[in-house]
């Protein structure tokens, strides 16, 4: 998935790549655990505490490759939950300060739950609402008049409720 964000590409890689941003734009996040402070930096894994529905847990996510400014991987874990998600930014033409920004979210085929599974449909339905809802709570943030105010937007938690 792709979103076009009327923001610089120096902007969005700023509400990705600092921590103090992060939590207030990426949906669940509440703060990056002591002991998590070089991130992102490739192969040094943080922890941050979210929140999903009122469950407080530890996410945990380890960059793969950071780009400054281009490109952020990593690999996530929540609870019994793992994927990978890609960001990538580009420059739309002749559009300035406008930013391209894709997300792909790749997740296992099953995801395990308690007492079962979830199968590679209804995974492909969630990894899609994430990539959306992180989308929209990413072009909320950035196109912000006033940053230092989190946006409305939908959250993780409203995205595992309607599981």
């Amino acid at each position: 998935m792709s979103a076009a964000l009327t923001a610089s590409r120096a902007r969005v890689w700023s509400a990705l790549a600092e921590a103090a941003e992060a939590v207030h734009w990426r949906p669940g996040l509440v703060a990056l655990l002591p002991g998590s402070e070089h991130y992102p930096r490739a192969g040094v894994p943080v922890r941050w505490s979210c929140r999903v529905r009122e469950l407080p847990l530890l996410l945990h996510e380890t960059p793969l490759e950071v780009v400054a400014g281009e490109r952020l991987q990593a690999r996530v874990r929540l609870g019994l939950f793992h994927y990978e998600t890609s960001f990538t930014l580009s420059p739309l033409v002749g559009e300035s300060p406008r930013t391209r920004v894709g997300l792909q979210i790749q997740v296992p085929n099953e995801l395990p739950v308690v007492g079962g599974t979830l199968d590679r449909f209804a995974v492909r339905r969630l990894a899609t609402e994430l990539a959306a809802t992180e989308l929209m709570a990413l072009r909320d943030w950035c196109e912000a008049a006033r940053p230092s105010e989190r946006p409305p937007a939908l959250s993780l938690q409203a995205v595992v409720a309607a599981r």
